[in-house]
C-alpha cells in the first residue's frame, strides 16, 4: 500500500519488492493491519516514517510467521506461528518484516485478523500509564475513550485496578463505554465537561488525563486535574500549540507529560512491548481485555478506512486485510 501527501484517495495497492529480513528478525505474512491516526499525518506529510522503515502507512499487523532469523531462532519463535507485531511501517502489505522484540504471540481466544488491533494501542497505553505511575485506586479520564487507542486504555485500565472515566461523542457511545469497564462515560458535544467530572469524583478531580485532543483541551484538562494530578498528551486532534495557566499548574502540583511511541530507538520499544507481555497481555487471555473492531476492510478500501477514521465514526479499531 503506497501513498503520496494528499487525502485518502492518494492511497493505492502497488506492487513492491519482498521485504528483507535481518538475522533478529521474523517475516510475517500480514492477516490485517491496524489504521492508526498517525497513518493519516504520514499520508499527510506531517508525520514521516523513520529512515530504517517502508515509505508505506502501517504500525501494527497481525498474521503468521513465515521466516525466523538466524539470531532469534532459539527464542522459540517456529514457521507457522500467529502474531502481533508494532512496527515503524510499512504494515500495509501481504508482507512485513519485524524485530522480534517487537513481536507477540497471539492468545488463544483473539482471532488472528482482530489481533491486529492491538499492538499500537496496548503499547501506547501500557507505556503511558507507565510515565504517569498511575496506581491501583486512583482515577483515569481517558479522553477518546471510543477510539482505538481509547477503548483498549478503558480496559486496560480497569484490568489494572483504576476506576475509569471516559468521554466520547453522543449517548450511545458513551454507553458501549461503561461495558469496556468506565466507571462514569461523559458525552463531550454537552457543556461544561468540566463541572460533569468534577461533580462524578466529588469535585476532588482526577489523578490523570490520558489526552488525544492536545491544545485543545489544555485548559478544560487542567480545571479536571486533582492535586498532584498529571496530564498525559498522546495525541494532538485539536492542535498542537496552546496556553496553558501556569499558576493552576503550580497550584495543583500537576504535571504535564508527552510521548511517542514510533519515534523511541529500538531497544526502548522492545522494553515496552516486553512490558505489554508481561503485564497486560495476559488480561487477553482471561478477556477482561479484549480488541474492539468496528470494521474490516480490505487494501483496496484503504481511502474509506482513513475517512472513517477522520470523520470520527469508527468506534474501536478500523482494520485493512490483503
Amino acid at each position: 500500500m503506497i501513498s503520496e501527501k494528499g487525502g485518502p484517495e492518494v492511497l493505492a495497492v502497488r506492487e513492491v519488492p519482498e521485504p528483507e529480513a535481518g538475522p533478529r528478525d521474523l517475516t510475517v505474512q500480514v492477516a490485517a493491519a491496524g489504521v492508526n491516526r498517525a497513518d493519516i499525518l504520514q499520508r499527510l506529510g506531517q508525520y514521516p516514517p523513520p529512515p530504517e522503515a517502508p515509505s508505506w502507512p502501517g504500525l501494527e499487523v497481525s498474521g503468521t510467521v513465515l521466516e525466523v532469523g538466524a539470531g532469534v531462532a532459539g527464542d522459540g519463535w517456529r514457521v507457522g506461528d500467529r502474531v502481533a507485531a508494532l512496527l515503524p511501517g510499512g504494515g500495509y502489505a501481504e508482507r512485513a518484516v519485524v524485530p522480534a522484540g517487537l513481536a507477540l504471540r497471539i492468545p488463544d481466544r483473539v482471532s488472528t485478523i482482530d489481533a491486529a488491533a492491538l499492538p499500537e494501542g496496548v503499547a501506547t497505553v501500557w507505556s503511558n500509564l507507565r510515565a504517569a505511575r498511575l496506581s491501583p485506586g486512583e482515577t483515569l479520564l481517558v479522553r477518546g475513550g471510543s477510539g482505538g487507542i481509547g477503548s483498549l486504555a478503558v480496559q486496560i485500565a480497569h484490568a489494572l485496578g483504576t476506576r475509569v472515566l471516559a468521554t466520547a461523542g453522543g449517548p450511545q457511545r458513551t454507553a458501549r463505554l461503561g461495558a469496556l469497564g468506565a466507571a462514569s462515560s461523559f458525552d463531550h458535544r454537552l457543556p461544561d465537561l468540566a463541572g460533569r467530572v468534577l461533580a462524578a469524583t466529588g469535585e476532588r478531580g482526577v489523578d490523570v488525563i490520558l489526552d488525544v485532543l492536545g491544545a485543545g483541551g489544555l485548559a478544560e484538562n487542567l480545571a479536571i486535574l486533582a492535586q498532584d494530578g498529571r496530564l498525559v498528551v498522546i495525541g494532538l486532534q485539536q492542535g498542537r500549540r496552546g496556553e496553558i495557566d501556569l499558576s493552576t499548574l503550580m497550584a495543583k502540583r500537576a504535571a504535564v507529560l508527552g510521548t511517542m511511541l514510533r519515534s523511541r530507538p529500538l531497544d526502548q520499544r522492545i522494553a515496552i512491548v516486553d512490558g505489554v507481555r508481561r503485564h497486560v497481555w495476559p488480561f487477553l487471555d482471561d478477556g477482561s481485555v479484549h480488541p474492539v473492531v468496528h470494521t474490516r476492510l480490505s487494501f483496496d478500501e484503504a481511502p474509506e478506512a482513513h475517512r472513517l477514521l477522520e470523520s470520527g465514526e469508527a468506534f474501536g479499531k478500523v482494520l485493512l486485510l490483503p
